[in-house]
């Protein structure tokens, strides 16, 4: 009886356990769909909110999160995901509670805006965008994203691809530029970078492009200022980078501050689901920017409840921060406001990504302490940075072939931002750490020795309060209470034992970036004073520009003998600039923004319209005044330093341009050629740069766009032929009924080293 007992027993066991593993299995096999559904179908109403809530995570001990007031949202099914969390251990722990406490277990997203490096810090995004090397930006962001996922981020808030023609906006210094060519070639990268082919892979992340849209154009230049513009710039400038990074397959957007056509971004159904969903297909997820649904009561849309239906029904699904669905959405979906089915689109969607990532099956594939120990901030990193921050740097000046320095001179050193490592990774280097960042200082002393003197000279500005307010988030420079006197008499006695001037010169980090927009662009006067004293030496002076956006440096330009431009060049910029300083990297980074003369000349940028009183070339050419013509009467129209600009150690020259065809039918192509020569004494990369200009159009035209360029390297003496295809689509634009169109005509097709080019042949689009 016992036996027959047991074999019962042993018999119903085997069989629940097969049917166990059945289940498994096929919880295993089924579509993401279906999963999604059924999980979906199990959600409670508070619990489909609480998934598009995203707090921001503070800080806690590890170990606390259960105790921590998130840690009690989080069981309750209130979070969907949290972001400005750092380390293995703390996203482990926060991780363990939703997924092991909470009632359907559902992972959390953990983001950070990881927007030019990890720990590993490349140059700032302006700087990185000069380069023109869509190679080094997906390897940057693939590196970005191996060392962020690496200590438990799954989700970067980065690219940034807000197109700016105003550098008094502080954050040009998180963009790419004026461009919209350059800066969807850029998104396609970075978005590439990030994550990968399979975003399954422990090594990538989700990707998040912002600020979806028009950001980067605020009147005045201020940040979260008003946004006012045709739908046609919005259609054939502004829009073309976050189209390019949808195109590319990236997971999420985030909307903007900003409004746009009168409605703020954030409640934009026109925005967020006619054209991103409808007209582009995107099928990822949208987030809000840092209580951008809060925010639109002071936009003077209506009251919490109101402004968080407003933005779920125009196609937001997940509220940063300020807990608007959190609070709201439940009493709107029982009184109708907002519709279930739109609710759960919004859930899921996010469901979606974090099924995409993988974190169904492994919540804690991004917790490997092992990863964490070796795979941030490594030699190989670092040296992938250097090579970036030297590729970056944009040669506006050199003459007289002051530079490269030679090693037997004796430098003096002087500036205030020559021994500032904790400002050398620049703005939004959230992850960094500072002290890991090497200053020009310690690369010059490590090597000329003795051959170098230093000075500090004079503090960054002469206002306190000013530094004070530019000194933020660790960056301040260390202010020398001496008089100015003092400061500027030792700087004059060690200069005059130099053969050479650097001077290290320009803006803090946190003079630019995010609320950091300035009225005045120029450099602070404290260290316009004492250029001005140095060059009584009658010395070489070489500037190291250090900035975050394009400046009005007109007077600097004038008495300096060469500008070398660095951005802020990241963890590695001390070697980086020696590099280039002498010579062992020969520059070759060029301007992906212009460089006015004045801030009166702003917004300023290089694919602008022609007018009905245009300034003739030649005057334009020699810089004069002409009556009753769209000039200036103080200054000329042109920019000191054009798009697409930046010298190099060696000569490039370019025979004329040549044609396949003169005529090309729609549907055909035609190629543009020329042969570029490097005729100087180095090695160098030469950036070939090939514009359009659509000369009749049924709307006005720009005087040309750019539409191809080729990075290409040169040993002295060698020639490259450098062929670009054009096609019928590179001829296309939204024309006034926004239809995308080519129309038939004429065309100029200019290739040269910068968007100044006169090099260019004409040829014609027929039916």
């Amino acid at each position: 009886m016992k036996l027959r007992y047991f074999i019962t027993i042993l018999v119903i066991n085997i069989f629940t356990s097969c049917a166990q593993k059945k289940q498994l299995i096929t919880e295993n096999f089924k579509s993401k769909e279906q999963f999604i559904n059924e999980l979906l179908a199990k959600m409670t109403l508070e619990e489909k909110v609480g998934q598009l809530n995203l707090p921001s995570a503070g800080d806690f001990t590890t170990g606390q999160a259960t105790n921590s007031n998130i840690g009690k949202k989080i069981e309750e099914g209130l979070v969907g995901g949290l972001f400005n969390i750092k380390s293995v251990a703390k996203i482990k722990d926060v991780q363990r509670v939703a997924v092991e406490k909470s009632r359907l277990k559902i992972p959390l997203l953990f983001g950070m805006d990881v927007i030019h490096g990890y720990e590993t810090t490349f140059p700032i995004p302006l700087g990185s965008s000069c380069t023109w090397n869509m190679e080094l930006t997906q390897k940057m962001a693939q590196i970005a994203a191996k060392e962020a996922s690496a200590d438990g981020i799954c989700w970067t808030f980065s690219p940034m691809v807000d197109l700016s023609r105003d550098p008094r906006w502080g954050r040009v210094a998180e963009g790419g530029g004026e461009d919209p060519y350059l800066g969807g070639e850029i998104a396609k990268a970075m978005v590439k970078g990030y994550q990968g082919d399979d975003l399954k892979n422990a090594q990538t992340i989700m990707s998040c492009v912002k600020h979806f849209a028009l950001y980067g154009a605020p009147e005045a230049g201020r940040d979260y200022n008003t946004v006012d513009m045709s739908r046609t710039s919005m259609y054939n400038y502004y829009f073309k980078p976050y189209q390019a990074a949808i195109e590319a397959g990236v997971g999420s957007v985030m909307a903007s501050f900003n409004e746009v056509d009168g409605v703020p971004a954030t409640g934009n159904k026109w925005l967020m689901t006619e054209v991103l969903r409808n007209q582009w297909s995107f099928n990822g997820f949208v987030v809000t920017d840092y209580t951008g649904v809060n925010e639109m009561i002071d936009h003077g849309m209506g009251d919490l409840t109101t402004v968080s239906a407003l933005a779920i029904n125009a196609g937001i699904d997940m509220d940063m921060v300020g807990e608007g669905f959190l609070k709201t959405l439940k009493k709107s979906v029982e009184e109708g406001k907002v519709s279930m089915h739109q609710l759960d689109a919004a859930v899921k969607r996010i469901l979606e990504a974090k099924y995409e990532l993988g974190l169904f099956e492994n919540p804690y594939k991004y917790c490997d302490e092992n990863r964490a120990k070796t795979e941030i901030f490594t030699k190989e990193h670092r040296a992938f940075a250097q090579q970036v921050a030297t590729e970056s740097f944009v040669l506006l000046k050199n003459e007289n072939q002051v530079l490269p320095l030679q090693a037997n001179q004796k430098v003096a050193l002087v500036g205030p931002l020559a021994d500032a490592k904790e400002n050398m990774p620049g703005t939004w280097s959230v992850a960094t750490k500072f002290e890991n960042a090497i200053a020009l200082k310690t690369s010059l002393s490590e090597k000329l020795g003795t051959n170098l003197v230093y000075a500090k000279g004079c503090n960054l500005d002469y206002d306190l309060e000013f530094e004070k307010r530019v000194g933020v988030f660790g960056k301040a420079i260390q202010r020398d209470g001496r008089s100015d006197q003092e400061l500027h008499q030792e700087a004059m006695d060690v200069a005059k034992k130099a053969d050479v001037i650097v001077f290290a010169i320009g803006e803090a980090a946190e003079m630019s970036g995010e609320c950091s927009s300035r009225s005045d662009i120029t450099i602070p006067q404290a260290q316009k004073d004492l250029l001005k004293k140095l060059s009584t030496l009658n010395k070489p002076i070489v500037l190291v520009l250090f900035t975050g956006r394009p400046l009005a440096i007109t007077e600097e330009s004038d008495i300096a003998n060469a500008i070398l431009n660095v951005w802020f060049p990241g963890t590695e910029a001390g070697p980086a600039i020696t590099e280039v300083l002498y010579g062992d990297v020969n520059p070759s980074g060029k301007l992906s923004m212009t460089f006015p003369r004045n801030l009166g000349q702003v917004p300023i940028y290089y694919n602008h319209k022609n007018t009905g009183r245009p300034l003739s070339p030649e005057k334009i050419e020699k810089g004069e005044f002409e009556k009753f013509k769209s000039n200036y009467l103080d200054v000329a129209n042109t920019p000191l330093y054009p798009f697409g600009f930046g010298l190099s150690y060696t000569r490039f020259e370019y025979s004329p341009v040549t044609l396949s065809s003169n005529k090309i039918a729609k549907g055909s192509i035609i190629k543009a050629s020329v042969k570029v020569t490097n005729t100087g004494k180095y090695d160098g990369k030469e950036v070939v740069q090939l514009y359009i200009r659509d000369l009749v159009g049924s709307t006005t035209r720009p005087v040309k766009e750019l539409k191809g360029f080729q990075k290409i390297f040169l040993k002295k003496g060698e020639t490259k032929e450098v062929t670009f295809t054009i096609t019928e689509e590179d001829l296309k634009f939204y024309d006034f009924d926004l239809n995308f169109v080519a129309e038939p005509g004429q065309f100029e097709v200019f290739i040269g080293t910068n968007s100044d080019t006169k090099n260019k042949m004409l040829f014609e689009l027929v039916n």
